[in-house]
């Protein structure tokens, strides 16, 4: 049976379907700590955008028909810049694309979603936000280290360790007594970061945990002292993704891998 004209001619002047932007949350790494929500929308997508942070095992929970594009980025070193990133999640977007763009941890935490999402919205796109487990609430529940206590800790921040300037960053109060500090991208910087604190008043003996590799099978954590963080992280040739955690609380974690200066592990000890 033939198609009337009249119908032809309007479908062929019908717009594309709807395209929309999800800003997803991959997790800490474990493909397991992936939500429900970003699993099935992994499953419905056209196009997967997605990070260098991103693990095996979440990449792996794409179908084979759905395009992936990798925008990894490294230290000093991007393979697609954030402003060409936003241009590709938009044109995809406005093809009529179910567009997923997937971020480690969390979109609105050091993941830059918030740039994507308003470029989203000044090209009319539709977009929508789906959090995921940062690594600090992540990384720290695998190692057993409460980010806040009772006895130890009513406040915790986040911070980025690379960054430019770090001297003139304003860190006063986020770490000392009765608090934790979680330092994102910060084993470039890690000596310089120690003596910052300290030079602001920050004990040289508060705890400080090193977690690397979190949440996955082969996580390493590594406890010393805030005096011997840019040491710890050299000597243990400490590789990315890690995070720094300072505070007393960093005491409680379990040492994985334990492998810090004679007499640190018993100075520890002493603020357990």
């Amino acid at each position: 049976m033939s198609v009337p004209a009249a119908h032809l001619s309007s479908m062929k002047q019908s717009p594309p379907s709807a395209g929309k932007l999800w800003l997803v949350g991959a997790g800490p790494g474990d493909p397991d700590l992936l939500t429900l929500r970003a699993a099935r929308l992994l499953a419905t997508a056209d196009i997967v955008v997605h990070d260098g942070l991103v693990g095996a095992g979440v990449l792996a929970l794409i179908p084979p028909h759905v395009e992936r594009i990798s925008v990894a980025k490294q230290r000093s070193r991007h393979t697609m810049k954030q402003d060409v990133i936003n241009a590709l999640l938009v044109r995809e977007a406005l093809s009529g694309k179910q567009v997923v763009r997937l971020k480690g941890g969390d979109p609105f935490i050091f993941g830059r979603g918030g740039e994507e999402l308003d470029a989203a919205r000044e090209a009319g796109v539709a977009c929508e936000v789906v959090p995921g487990i940062t690594a600090a609430a992540g990384c720290a529940a695998q190692a057993g280290l409460p980010l806040t206590h009772r006895d130890d800790a009513s406040a915790v921040s986040f911070v980025a360790g690379q960054c430019r300037d770090l001297s003139d960053q304003d860190w006063s109060g986020l770490a000392g007594h009765g608090r934790t500090l979680v330092i994102y991208m910060g084993l470039a910087t890690a000596s310089a970061i120690a003596d910052k604190l300290i030079a602001d008043g920050v004990s040289p003996d508060l705890p400080v945990a090193v977690i690397e590799r979190g949440t996955t099978a082969d996580a390493r954590v590594m406890r010393s002292l805030l005096t011997d963080l840019g040491d710890l992280v050299a000597r243990e040739k400490v590789k990315s993704p890690a995070l720094i955690v300072v505070g007393k609380v960093a005491a409680r974690a379990d040492a994985l891998d334990c492998l810090g200066a004679p007499g640190i592990a018993a100075k520890i000890r002493d603020f357990t």
